[in-house]
């Protein structure tokens, strides 16, 4: 019998602790963001994150000081599937980890050191942030003291819970002005890890025009992608053919740098500055050309992504021309001049269909 009754005390006891232990935890800790398929631009008005990010900077802000204190970290788990490899779904799901917590250090001061982030390759787009807070640490904020009458408590929540949404938002997504010099500085440091690895998918490609690989101008050339949004490009063309004994000649070689600055939330688009230099050879009838040619101009053109590692680069370039020609006649082998001249063109300088190949 007296074992009995000391067992039921005993279960009582562990059943009792577990619900105390239970009840100081508030349920609803869980903020979820989502994200396109293969993107990882953090969209707040779309997909309910903007309702998402509201509740989640009331939280933040409530518990402020004991999230940077170390009390309560928060828990940051950034999720991608969609793309083709395990390593680029663990990079963008870095990236959008990042642009998340962007958003928490911009808007509400706290620091990188208070989250604690994980990355996984699975399960979908989207990004959640858990925070636990003890129950006992919750507080009603009143301008008067906080009494232990029940009717009292219900009613000031009551009177919390008809605040329009509209205020909410805007106390929420207020950043906080008494730390404006510190989170400038903290919000650089996520920004350059969020580009950086996104840029760590390609920084090097290679490029050949199809324009000109139709007309028998062989061209190849490279990229190096600087970051999102600056790139060097430097292409080249060289050609020489001869036919009818080398009565008829068609010989080019072109070298063409660019510095390019890309534009938009997807860096589709771009301009740039380009210098162009060369010479060529031709003689397609009785009287030949030859001579040397440069100049340059600003360039424009728009990228379209086919997969993961090939693109379209269509672009063109408008500007200036200068080339020294001497004309010539071939007379029993032997190349006569028979007069010279320059010319100068203003218009289109370059344009081009280029299959871009990105190496890493």
């Amino acid at each position: 019998m007296y074992r009995r009754i000391l067992f039921f005390v005993i279960s009582l006891f562990f059943a009792t602790s577990a619900f105390t232990a239970f009840s100081q935890e508030r349920e609803d800790t869980t903020y979820t963001f989502r994200f396109m398929p293969r993107k990882d631009i953090f969209y707040v008005p779309g997909e309910g994150n903007g309702n998402e990010l509201m509740r989640l900077l009331e939280c933040v802000k409530s518990n402020k000081s004991d999230i940077m204190d170390g009390k309560l970290p928060l828990y940051v788990d950034g999720y991608c599937n969609s793309l083709d490899s395990e390593a680029a779904n663990l990079a963008t799901a870095k990236v959008r980890s990042n642009r998340v917590k962007s958003e928490l250090i911009t808007r509400v001061g706290i620091k990188e050191v208070c989250f604690v982030t994980r990355n996984h390759a699975t399960d979908g787009d989207f990004v959640i942030v858990r925070i636990t807070i003890p129950a006992d640490t919750l507080s009603v904020h009143v301008s008067e003291p906080v009494v232990s009458d029940a009717d009292t408590l219900a009613t000031q929540k009551c009177t919390e819970e008809e605040q329009s949404a509209e205020e909410r938002c805007e106390e929420a997504l207020q950043p906080a002005e008494e730390e404006t010099e510190p989170v400038a500085q903290q919000k650089s440091e996520p920004d350059s890890q969020s580009e950086s690895a996104d840029w760590e998918k390609y920084s090097f490609s290679v490029r050949a025009n199809l324009l000109r690989w139709a007309t028998l101008t062989p061209d190849l050339g490279v990229e190096w992608r600087i970051n999102r949004l600056w790139g060097v490009t430097v292409n080249g063309s060289w050609t020489s053919w001869s036919w009818k004994n080398k009565e008829r000649r068609y010989a080019l070689w072109e070298v063409a740098p660019e510095v390019r600055r890309y534009l938009g939330k997807e860096s589709d688009w771009y301009v740039g500055v380009m210098f162009k230099a060369g010479q060529f050879n031709y003689k397609l009838s009785d009287l030949g050309r030859q001579g040397n040619l440069f100049g340059g101009g600003v360039t424009g053109g728009y990228i379209l992504d086919l997969n993961k590692k090939l693109s379209l680069d269509f672009n063109i370039g408008l500007g200036y021309l200068n080339a020294d020609i001497d004309k010539y006649e071939v007379i029993e082998g032997v190349r006569v001049r028979s007069s010279s001249e320059k010319k100068n063109w203003v218009g289109p300088v370059n344009t081009g269909v280029t299959l871009v190949w990105k190496i890493f």
